[in-house]
């Protein structure tokens, strides 16, 4: 008997993975698809390209006419961007994708890595805090970040100035994953260009958001959720009252992290919310050990050998600063000066600007009523 001609099954080819990562792309650029509604859309339809096809009829249940999905050449020219700034997509339930953040409901489908992204698969603590830091505020976020990289954690933070760009600074030799606001390939603000080009080299930048893209106000909570989902710890360095250091630390509780603060003079603006936050159950932090503590880890024994070899650098924190205008120079020094007394030489060497540059501007803000001299060579900040 002759056989029809269709009596063979047909086996069309699987789905390769270029496709499978346009669909994914297409599903969340389209316009009223976030990452809460891309899962909702997955678990109903099985697959992104299945909800693809599915999503016009979605729209017009929903009142929506005439909906289009994100076309096709719009996710392939992002994609095209990430490849030419050196980014590789990391989608959710792949190899690479952390699991710690796919456990969230609205996880992000897609992550732009820049780095290495082998150390999203390490422990991990967040150190976030003030852009506007005090001297004393980032020598901590520093010596947490030391201390955290010799007991084997990565560092993670927003690469913010002020605490973030000093803890990102600080654990570049043992591992530091920055995570962006704005597109993976746009460095705000534009002071860190050096850090971040020194993370792409020996750490890791991630986001969420299309290469190219300039950060928004909307994007930072969202990079805030990122920063909370990756870590086993937050630890708040400084911070105001309302700001966003303390938005990820609320974010960090809702997922079941922990949360930690360091205290500060209660007449200090920037320790005002991380003392809120101790008072209201955070644990208090005087150095890693108490980090460690919480998260069941001794502290490392010190180890001579590592003092001796060669390790990534970033430009310090203010270092090689191009001379500045007078008026600039005077928000540079009370934006490192607080309540609490800092030592004039630190403050010098926070600067990273000679004495003799110095000394003539701390002279006019002392006689400006701005800064007050204390014994022992201590400034600080007038109330």
């Amino acid at each position: 008997m002759t056989k029809g001609l269709f009596s063979c099954p047909i086996l069309l080819p699987p789905p390769t993975s270029e496709e499978d990562d346009l669909s994914v792309l297409r599903l969340i650029r389209s316009r009223r698809v976030g990452a809460t509604t891309y899962h909702r859309l997955i678990a109903e339809h099985g697959s992104a390209s299945a909800a693809l096809a599915a999503l016009p009829q979605v729209a017009r249940a929903a009142g929506v006419a005439d909906y289009t999905p994100c076309p096709e050449p719009v996710a392939l020219a992002e994609m095209r961007a990430a490849r030419k700034a050196g980014a590789r997509m990391l989608r959710i339930a792949q190899p690479g994708y952390p699991a710690a953040l796919a456990d969230l409901p609205d996880a992000p489908p897609v992550l732009w890595a820049l780095g290495d992204p082998g150390l999203m698969m390490r422990p991990m603590v967040a150190l976030v805090g003030a852009r506007n830091a005090s001297s004393l505020g980032q020598r901590m976020a520093r010596k947490l970040a030391e201390g955290l990289g010799a007991a084997g954690f990565v560092v993670v933070s927003g690469l913010a100035r002020g605490v973030d760009a000093a803890a990102h600074a600080a654990a570049l030799p043992t591992g530091t994953v920055a995570v962006q606001a704005g597109g993976v390939d746009v460095i705000y603000p534009a002071e860190n260009a050096a850090l971040a080009v020194a993370i792409a080299g020996h750490g890791l930048r991630v986001s969420e958001q299309p290469p190219g893209l300039d950060p928004q106000a909307r994007h930072f909570p969202m990079r805030n959720r990122i920063i909370a989902g990756l870590v086993r710890a937050v630890v708040v360095v400084e911070a105001a009252a309302r700001s966003g250091s303390l938005i990820t630390a609320q974010m960090a509780l809702d997922q079941g992290r922990e949360v930690l603060a360091v205290p500060g003079h209660p007449l200090d603006a920037r320790a005002s919310g991380c003392n809120a936050l101790i008072r209201d159950g955070a644990v208090l932090v005087r150095g890693a050990e108490d980090v460690l503590a919480v998260l069941g880890q001794p502290a490392p024994a010190p180890d001579k050998s590592a003092a001796a070899a060669p390790a990534p650098t970033a430009p310090a924190i203010g270092a090689a600063a191009p001379p500045r205008p007078a008026s600039d120079l005077h928000r540079h020094i009370l934006d490192r000066l607080g309540p609490s007394p800092l030592a004039e030489d630190q403050l010098i060497r926070d600067l990273a600007l000679p004495a003799a540059t110095v000394a003539p501007h701390l002279l006019a803000l002392e006689m400006e009523g701005l800064i007050l001299r204390q014994p022992g060579g201590l400034l600080a900040r007038t109330v």
